[in-house]
């Protein structure tokens, strides 16, 4: 939306308003009106009829600018399609009907001067055909008087005789020449009723295609509202799906935090479970390493008492000097 025409601008900061709101763009259509309805249409000079082409090639750019600023704006906002188009559409409708205005006195100067071409061309037309009428009949003229000359000579009947093919040419040139303006009038006039018909078929095709353009723009309305109705039943089913997806995904994600959480206290009470077994299972291989250790000092203290003669209290001092490894080359084997 950057052209700037010599008519309108819209700056695309205020571009959702001037298509959203008729406050908007009534005055932006106005203001075009305006400039355009000020023009004072002079078919009669060269520089009029530029002014007047110029004016309406400047309200068709401005047209064409309108519908483009809409287009860029719909490409942007694909959610307000129905109310841009619509104003697009006010626009191509009134400005297509403000250019044919401000055309319509150079339109109807062309026409004219069509007309006045194909007279001139009909009346040059009549004035060629009676110059070479014209011509013959003086050819003819100097004929008879040179014919007369000589019947001068001749009897009275001859004389009668002349005197009448005379009148008779002269009756055949003014119906010759009466037939020639009749064709030429006959001419101008089908001329100017083919010419009117086609202005009437023209402007008969125009309206046609106005109602054509008016049809498609309410089909397309109807095909925009339902285009947006499946497209926000669409919308409603997706972010129902979404949510019912998102309050599954909550779900699931809860039942394996709660999954974590368990196999996590799981593991936990089977490491405690296994540090009680292996500190019991320690506790009673201690235990056992204890009871074999007594057994085996008793055996050793009943042997030193039986087999030799120190008393029961020096044989357990020697034991505790044999465990605390205090006599040379001797070991307790457990």
């Amino acid at each position: 939306m950057s052209e700037v025409t010599d008519l309108v601008v819209i700056e695309k900061s205020n571009a959702m308003a001037v298509f959203t709101t008729k406050e908007q763009l009534d005055p932006l259509i106005e203001k075009i009106e305006k400039e355009a309805r000020s023009l004072v249409p002079d078919v009669t000079t060269r520089k009029g009829r530029d002014a007047i082409a110029s004016m309406a090639h400047k309200v068709a750019r401005s047209k064409t600018y309108i519908d483009n600023a809409g287009k860029d704006l719909v490409a942007e906002l694909k959610a307000l399609p129905k109310q841009i188009d619509e104003s697009r559409r006010i626009v191509r409708e009134r400005l297509d009907a403000l250019k044919d205005e401000v055309r319509r006195p150079l339109t109807e100067w062309e026409a004219e001067q069509e007309r006045i071409a194909a007279e001139k061309a009909a009346e040059e037309e009549r004035m060629r055909i009676e110059a070479e009428e014209k011509a013959a009949l003086e050819a003819l003229k100097k004929q008879f008087e040179s014919d007369h000359e000589m019947a001068l000579l001749m009897n009275e009947k001859f004389d009668r005789d002349a005197q009448e093919k005379s009148e008779q040419a002269e009756r055949q040139r003014i119906a010759h020449e009466e037939n020639l303006k009749r064709q030429a009038a006959e001419q101008a006039k089908r001329e100017m009723e083919e010419k009117a018909e086609r202005e009437r078929a023209e402007a008969a095709r125009r309206e046609s295609e106005l109602k054509l353009k008016a049809d498609q723009a309410e089909r397309d309305r109807v095909a925009a509202e339902q285009k947006a109705e499946a497209d926000r039943k669409a919308a409603a089913e997706k972010a129902e799906r979404e949510k019912q997806e998102a309050i599954a995904a909550e779900k699931r994600k809860a039942q394996e935090a709660a999954d974590k959480v368990r196999r996590e206290a799981e593991a936990k009470e089977a490491a405690r479970l296994a540090e009680e077994k292996r500190i019991a299972d320690e506790a009673a291989a201690r235990e056992a390493d204890v009871k074999h250790r007594k057994a085996v000092g008793t055996e050793i203290v009943n042997a030193l008492t039986s087999n030799t003669s120190i008393t029961r209290d020096q044989a357990i001092e020697v034991l505790a000097a044999l465990k605390d490894g205090l006599i040379p080359r001797t070991k307790i084997n457990y």
